[in-house]
């Protein structure tokens, strides 16, 4: 039998592939930046998939759900930054759109893997 872990949810996947194209696409803008944009686009990239594993280890639906809205707020960030890069001319239309299509992806899933746990009736709800 396999062994199900945080890896095999198809949300984490696609915002864990976010993360490494974020990682690649910032290591190209100005070193100015460093400190700047860069550190805080990472920062929420990161945190997407980090906040789908860590409310993968919840046990209630409350506390799983809480840990995916914090997921969904960061996608939320990072749209933002996203946007902020193409209108500083950091980031180019292909770069642009690979962007855009990955998280845009991640956030179907994440919405879908929602949808799953609040409709699943094996979780414990902290109203029972």
């Amino acid at each position: 039998m396999a062994t199900f872990t945080f890896q095999n949810i198809l949300a984490w996947q696609k915002a864990h592939e976010f993360s490494l194209i974020v990682y690649e696409i910032t290591g190209l803008f100005p070193e100015e930046e460093k400190y700047g944009l860069v550190s805080q686009f990472r920062r929420a990239a990161v945190s997407v998939g980090a906040n789908i594993a860590e409310g993968y280890k919840k046990l209630s639906k409350a506390d799983k759900l809480r840990f995916l809205n914090i997921a969904e707020g960061s996608m939320a960030e990072c749209m933002n930054y996203i946007l902020l890069s193409k209108d500083l001319g950091f980031i180019n239309d292909e770069q642009f759109t690979k962007l855009c299509e990955t998280i845009n992806s991640a956030g179907r899933l994440l919405t879908a893997y929602c949808n799953g746990i609040i409709n699943n009736k094996g979780i414990k709800s902290e109203l029972e």
